[in-house]
């Protein structure tokens, strides 16, 4: 049988090549190619630096621990956000200290609205940041959240871990707030299996989060200069003979370095984003042309150029006569080979880690609950050839003709 993967990575003779370049250098951890993936991602996205992590986890926790370093944000400071998002979104929020404010989103987008912001920034205390999630690729709407918050003196920072390369109004995402986080798992559009990086403009924070990813250390270069015979924080503690800055540490930090395997594979892909990102623009709107026949019960995506699209989201419309079983739909997919994934569920109210907010957000996110319940995606990526979108098309015509829908 036939099947259709929501991601696929293929090593290719470049991929290969650049692992072996990292074995011959014997060098494995962080250096070289991770500099030079950084200097080219800042470049790509539009901003100052990069700062390479492990995973998109990672770079969160940096960027919003950086972020209350700079700022004097404290613990428990409250942080607006989506409830609809992957779940690490608001893992991060938490393990930094911070607690989550969630709005509702706009149904077809899946972003949270500027609307719900201003809402939620008169109705809560203490609000220092607004985190919207750039969710399957779609922007949220960065120049009004942007003059929200400035009036209301709050910060902005984007999750852009499934946006890599979108357009809002002629900018990459990523490059529209204090800072914003990326991550190159497996199934992204920009992989590297599992990676992450942030993105600024602001050079103390890119300080700080370089500090921060690596045990909070001393160190000040973006590359690590020792191996010439200089160091420059050392030359500034001339007659300190036991000062090393890679064993003082003026931070609590973490470990959130990254392999250079992980960067060169990133950096292999970044030379492919355009082609990547036409690719799986141009599979979506073959899906959206195709499949509009059943418009009536799924909402297929919307399509712009500008979107770098993560994968195919679909939701169940409400139907007056009926009720359409999402589970049933995803389960007749994967039976005929279509993989499938849920749009991760309202986290406050269908997350059991978050169960103890379900009270608080009961009825208070009637979209982000509904997509929560009747959404789900299907894959986009550019490894699919046009024998693979036209079998996702039979496939659903021969469901949504041959299901007996509940009632």
């Amino acid at each position: 049988m036939k099947r259709i993967h929501v991601g696929e990575f293929r090593l290719g003779r470049k991929e290969e090549r650049a692992l072996f370049d990292v074995i011959d250098t014997g060098w494995l951890s962080e250096g070289k190619k991770t500099y030079e993936f950084e200097k080219a991602w800042a470049k790509y996205i539009g901003t100052h630096y990069a700062v390479a992590v492990n995973s998109g986890t990672s770079a969160l926790v940096a960027g919003l621990v950086a972020l209350k370093n700079k700022f004097g944000i404290k613990d428990g400071a409250k942080v607006i956000t989506t409830p609809l998002t992957f779940i690490a979104t608001i893992n991060a929020i938490w393990h930094s200290g911070l607690r989550p404010v969630f709005v509702d989103i706009d149904p077809r987008t899946f972003v949270i609205t500027p609307e719900d912001i201003e809402k939620a920034l008169k109705d809560e205390k203490d609000v220092a940041v607004v985190l919207p999630v750039h969710l399957m690729g779609y922007p949220a709407d960065m120049d009004r959240i942007n003059a929200i918050a400035k009036k209301n003196n709050v910060l902005v920072v984007e999750d852009a871990a499934q946006a890599h390369g979108t357009l809002y109004k002629g900018k990459r995402v990523g490059s529209l707030s204090e800072f914003a986080i990326f991550s190159f798992y497996v199934a992204h559009n920009i992989q590297a299996g599992e990676m992450g990086a942030v993105t600024t403009n602001d050079h103390r924070l890119f300080k700080l989060i370089k500090k921060i990813k690596a045990h909070g250390r001393m160190c000040e270069c973006e590359v690590c200069t020792r191996s010439t015979g200089k160091c420059v924080l050392m030359d500034a503690y001339k007659g300190r003979e036991d000062f090393d800055p890679r064993f003082h540490h003026d931070l609590i930090g973490y470990n959130f370095k990254v392999m250079e395997f992980q960067t060169s594979l990133a950096s292999t892909q970044l030379k492919k984003a355009n082609q990547i990102f036409k690719k799986r623009s141009f599979n979506v709107k073959y899906l959206n042309d195709n499949l509009c026949e059943f418009s009536d019960i799924l909402q297929l995506p919307s399509y712009s150029e500008d979107i770098s699209y993560l994968a195919y989201p679909i939701v169940l419309k409400k139907q007056k006569h009926h009720k359409i079983p999402c589970f049933k739909l995803r389960r007749e997919l994967e039976k005929h080979g279509v993989e499938t994934r849920p749009l991760f569920g309202c986290i406050p109210t269908q997350q059991p880690a978050y169960q103890f907010l379900k009270e608080r957000y009961a009825d208070r996110l009637p979209n982000a609950e509904y997509v929560g319940e009747n959404g789900f995606y299907i894959g986009c990526h550019q490894y699919l050839s046009k024998r693979d979108l036209d079998y996702i098309v039979e496939t659903f015509a021969k469901i949504m003709k041959g299901l007996t829908w509940s009632h």
